[in-house]
């Protein structure tokens, strides 16, 4: 009789996870919609707080997501478009950058002949094909031009979530079982996810405006393309900060010199110092309460599953499922693990 129970609870464990394996089968065939869905969700969490500060100063509802949708599309747009125009401009310097790349790769074969480089100008000039680089270019400008093209399906998405928002708590206490516990932790993690998103938004767009005057202090070209990536790259959890930073110092170093190159890298490390060890720990502390492990397998999973978008909402994401799993029975114990750890009260000494 007692045999069975192991038997019992290997099935159950091996039911769950071949449940896993087909819920993150089918978020994984269905990224396309999935990506829009939660782009969506991540601009109607951002500017729901707008429209409410609207509405406390005596505007209608529709009047404030109006004027909160209109400027975010301007905003978008213009974005957008100087985006467009500084690609198009990097697309035009590539086979420049190849060039030059060769020769700097070069000069350091013959300064420092003890590496034994052994390069020659043909063959490097065959690896780093130009047309390559402009395809994959292309490729990048074509993408954005497509997201240029479905703006206006994200944002009618946006505006219609705002409208539902405030008719969403009356809909779940009907239509849940334990609606008190289930309303309770939709409440928690609605509130930390849009605290992260506002205050990680905020703490994004003063990186993006620091390195893109920084770096046009410097003299590099690009700097507001720059300063965009590094806006955007900073909602990638760890190794954002340092992806942001490689791509400019390259430049710096091709065009600019290598003290350039040097102020460039100092430039990103002390943004990266200030605001990413010591702003951000102090205006977010630990809300979300999982370990630095589980943030960045959570980069690795989610941005296998949803590709770029899943990487920059990764920590949101993962949130949310650390508190769905609260709320049950089963999933208790997993959000345990993914916890930072044992509170500080109980730890020894």
């Amino acid at each position: 009789m007692t045999s069975t129970v192991p038997d019992k609870a290997g099935l159950h464990i091996l039911l769950k996870l071949a449940s896993l394996v087909v819920i993150l089968a089918g978020i994984h065939a269905a990224a396309d919609i999935i990506v829009q869905l939660l782009m969506a969700l991540f601009f109607a969490i951002i500017l729901n707080p707008l429209v409410r500060w609207f509405i406390r100063r005596g505007l209608s509802r529709p009047v404030a997501i109006t004027i909160v949708v209109v400027v975010m599309l301007c905003v978008l747009t213009a974005l957008v478009g100087v985006l467009a125009a500084s690609i198009n401009e990097f697309i035009a310097m590539m086979p420049k950058y190849n060039k030059e790349l060769t020769r700097k790769l070069i000069d350091i074969q013959e300064t420092l002949p003890f590496l034994h480089l052994r390069m020659s100008p043909e063959r490097l000039l065959q690896r780093m094909d130009s047309d390559k680089m402009m395809a994959f270019a292309t490729t990048m400008m074509a993408g954005l031009s497509g997201a240029m093209a479905s703006i206006l399906l994200l944002m009618m998405t946006v505006v219609f979530m705002l409208f539902e928002v405030r008719h969403v708590p009356y809909k779940l206490r009907f239509a849940l079982a334990q609606p008190q516990i289930h309303i309770a932790g939709l409440h928690r993690a609605l509130k930390g996810v849009s605290h992260y998103l506002a205050l990680k938004t905020l703490l994004s767009l003063w990186t993006g405006a620091i390195v893109w005057l920084g770096l046009a202090l410097l003299d590099i070209q690009f700097a507001l393309m720059w300063g965009v990536l590094a806006f955007l790259l900073n909602y990638v959890p760890n190794i954002g900060a340092v992806l942001s930073a490689i791509p400019p110092m390259i430049q710096a170093f091709l065009f600019n010199g290598y003290y350039e190159c040097l102020m460039v890298g100092a430039l990103f490390f002390a943004v990266h110092m200030v605001l990413g060890n010591i702003v951000e720990p102090r205006m977010m502390g630990h809300r979300l309460g999982m370990s630095t492990l589980v943030v960045f397998l959570s980069l690795l999973i989610w941005g296998w599953l949803l590709g770029p978008v899943g990487m920059l909402l990764s920590v949101p994401l993962t949130s949310v499922c650390k508190i769905w799993m609260e709320t049950t029975t089963g999933g208790s114990k997993m959000a345990i693990l993914l916890g930072p750890g044992r509170p500080k009260s109980r730890l020894p000494g």
